[in-house]
């Protein structure tokens, strides 16, 4: 059992001469004890029979050395201490038993020196070599042992008792404590917070079934575990937890434990009997329940096993410690998840929650918090239709990462789309921005206003593109030549200073033709620490110009991955293409209802079906969206929407959902609903696909080439 060591039978007292089985015991009465300083048992003293009746009486691992030689007799659980020298060690001097390790300090010395001086002493968790029995291979155990000196009939002193007890799954458990403690420091989310109590608590307590349950703030709660043997790979491991909801008067002996702050321990019966939701449930036996302790997060964590089990002292002590640790990570996550969802809604409704739909013009933006998504910050972008027909597109970045800059970035755009609309000139645009920014510097006492910006109008009739930068990176432009192949060139605009120190922005147009996609990038995009600014430009520009299309969405999606490294700066990206011919789009609201992949499945088929799509595109596309739709009302639990998009060249596929805890639990693109198959099957069917966040929960898309042939 997990937390007891060197536990054996306990014999009844033996009589000299009668056999009492297979074991120690039996072979310490079988033993020639007449060859050693001991003599025969007939001839023992009254003092040392009734040591050596009571060391093969008692469940504790104790030993005899008796003699000047410190001749060994011991029982079953000193035996399993012992291992593979156990028979052989019976009736032989310890320096002989121990010889590996009889030199060492405290060893040898220190037991020789207790039996002439009779003094007792308790040697506290020392470290040495054990071959266990069966297996002949050294391995390191601890070992906690007390020495008292064994006097016969006349007040000699004859010999040492030894009780010891193997304390080796105790210490690799409070290591395993002070590792869990490291893991829980690096969490974020109760997601994280789960997965890291789930394999800690299977793997230190040697559990069948282990549970984390937290209260959902209105009322209910929802609990995650984890069985003994489940397949788990690392794709598992990514994966957010599949939450069990249920309501506020649950029953489950771990909501109880949370409820009531009272730590509950069964050693046998059936404690989920009336919460029980499979088989795994159904056999456990005994379970330990233990509240969290946080005044924030109610919740508990739950070991259990299919045969009864006693909690001993020390497996209750580390079981309160774990409680104790993941219930701070919960409350740290807790906290996070909030600021972090008001941080991140405050940014994005600050962004346009819709990019303008154009028969010719094909937009796509994104947005990736920095290190710290806890903070709001100030990159911003937009794009909106002008009164003279083209398209105004712009992208910023107001330095700070706080709810200041977040607010003077919603000014400054704001002011930037009011400009526009009476004058697109983008110089003039820029000139007035300056003025606004300077203001704002003066009206806030101070000249440290740090804001770039670059500005453009497409104008998709004339075909070409005229741009403005205050201090911004140049423009990337992706172009596709007669041949079919593309490559990326940075539009030469000059950049001039950022804004609020009376910069005189000059404008730069160029050539925009169908099939050229825009790329507007905050520098996030290609700064990183100990790399040069030219080595992420180059490397942006690489990547780009080897996308396999010039579909805006992935090309954003292609941006934000293409410079090695972590960033902590926002990211944002907007993503211009100038389309070949129009796209068709159609789009569908689905309901958080079991049936809605299939309605989704049977809507999709028909509507790819009447635009003469081929059947190999259709077959693709519908099982990978039915895949992201169970995806989205799996673990964001709430409606979502089906965005469809076809052009000669692509199939464009986004499934968003409407989850407040999308942005937490949801921004990574290994999130897949069937464990693992999901990001395979996406992988291996579509030629290119990622996730983007939004204003609340998250979109996942993808795109499959359709053949030049097949193009209507």
């Amino acid at each position: 059992m997990p937390g007891t060591v060197g536990r054996v039978p306990t014999p009844a007292t033996p009589v000299p001469g009668e056999s009492t089985g297979p074991g120690a015991a039996a072979a310490v009465l079988a033993h020639d004890w007449a060859g050693t300083s001991l003599g025969p048992p007939e001839r023992w003293d009254p003092a040392i029979r009734a040591v050596v009746e009571l060391i093969l009486a008692a469940p504790m691992p104790m030993a005899l050395a008796y003699g000047d030689d410190l001749v060994l007799l011991y029982n079953d659980g000193f035996a399993e201490l012992l291992g593979s020298r156990h028979p052989a060690a019976l009736g032989r001097p310890s320096a002989e038993v121990y010889a590996e390790v009889w030199a060492l300090p405290g060893v040898g010395e220190a037991i020789e020196r207790a039996y002439r001086q009779g003094v007792p002493f308790l040697e506290k968790e020392s470290t040495l070599p054990m071959a266990r029995r069966g297996s002949g291979v050294a391995a390191q155990a601890v070992i906690t042992r007390s020495y008292s000196p064994v006097h016969d009939s006349a007040g000699q002193i004859v010999g040492m008792l030894t009780v010891a007890a193997e304390t080796t799954r105790v210490t690799e458990q409070l290591q395993s404590l002070s590792e869990v403690a490291a893991s829980l420091a690096g969490t974020l989310t109760l997601d994280d917070v789960a997965r890291v109590a789930l394999r800690y608590a299977i793997t230190t307590f040697d559990a069948d079934v282990v549970g984390f349950a937290v209260d959902e703030g209105g009322g209910g709660w929802r609990m995650v575990r984890r069985v003994r043997g489940e397949l788990m790979d690392e794709a598992d491991e990514r994966l957010p937890p599949l939450w069990r909801r249920a309501p506020a008067d649950w029953s489950a002996p771990v909501v109880q434990a949370a409820r009531s702050g009272v730590p509950s321990l069964i050693r046998d019966g059936q404690p989920l009997r009336e919460t029980a939701v499979d088989r795994h449930d159904q056999k456990v036996r005994a379970m330990a329940a233990l509240p969290l302790g946080t005044s924030v997060v109610r919740g508990g964590l739950a070991v259990g096993y299919g045969v009864p089990h006693t909690w001993s002292a020390a497996e209750q002590a580390l079981l309160a410690a774990s409680a104790e640790l993941i219930g701070q990570a919960a409350e740290r996550a807790r906290r996070f998840e909030t600021q972090h969802g008001t941080a991140q809604l405050l940014q994005r409704s600050m962004l346009p929650e819709h990019l303008p739909t154009l028969p010719r013009l094909r937009i796509a933006a994104r947005y990736d918090p920095g290190v710290d998504g806890n903070a709001a910050g100030g990159d911003f972008y937009d794009a909106f239709l002008l009164p003279t027909g083209g398209l105004g597109v712009v992208l910023g970045d107001v330095a700070g990462h706080d709810v200041q800059a977040a607010a003077r970035m919603g000014q400054v755009r704001a002011a930037l789309r009011a400009l526009a609309l009476a004058d697109p000139t983008p110089d003039a645009v820029l000139a007035g921005l300056d003025r606004l920014v300077t203001s704002l510097g003066a009206e806030a006492g101070t000249h440290e206003l740090f804001v770039t910006v670059v500005f453009g109008v497409v104008d998709a009739e004339r075909r070409e593109l005229t741009l403005a930068s205050a201090g911004h990176p140049p423009p990337l432009i992706r172009r596709c030549g007669p041949d079919g192949r593309s490559h990326a060139e940075y539009v030469d605009v000059p950049a001039g200073p950022p804004l609020g120190l009376g910069g005189r922005p000059t404008t730069t147009t160029v050539a925009f033709q169908p099939g050229d996609t825009l790329l507007l990038f905050s520098d996030g995009v290609v700064e990183r620490r100990r790399q040069s600014l030219t080595a992420g430009l180059d490397a942006l520009g690489d990547a780009v110009a080897k996308a396999g299309s010039g579909d805006p969405r992935a090309l954003c999606a292609v941006a934000t991955a293409a410079v090695s490294g972590g960033t902590e700066d926002d990211v944002a990206v907007l993503a211009v293409e100038h389309a070949l011919m129009p796209s068709r789009s159609a789009s569908m609201e689905v309901p958080a209802e079991p049936t809605a992949p299939s309605r989704v499945r049977h809507w999709m088929t028909g509507q790819l079906t009447d635009w003469q799509v081929p059947e190999s595109v259709i077959g693709a596309a519908v099982l990978c969206t039915s895949e992201l739709t169970t995806n989205a009302l799996l673990h964001a639990g709430t409606a979502a929407r089906v965005e469809i998009d076809l052009s000669p060249e692509r199939l464009l596929v986004s499934v968003a959902d409407s989850g407040t805890r999308g942005t937490v639990t949801r921004a990574r693109t290994d999130a897949l609903s069937s464990r693992g198959r999901g990001l395979g099957l996406i992988e291996e069917l579509s030629d290119a696909w990622g996730t983007d966040p939004t204003v609340r929960g998250s979109t996942v898309w993808f795109e499959i080439l359709v053949p030049p042939s097949a193009a209507h």
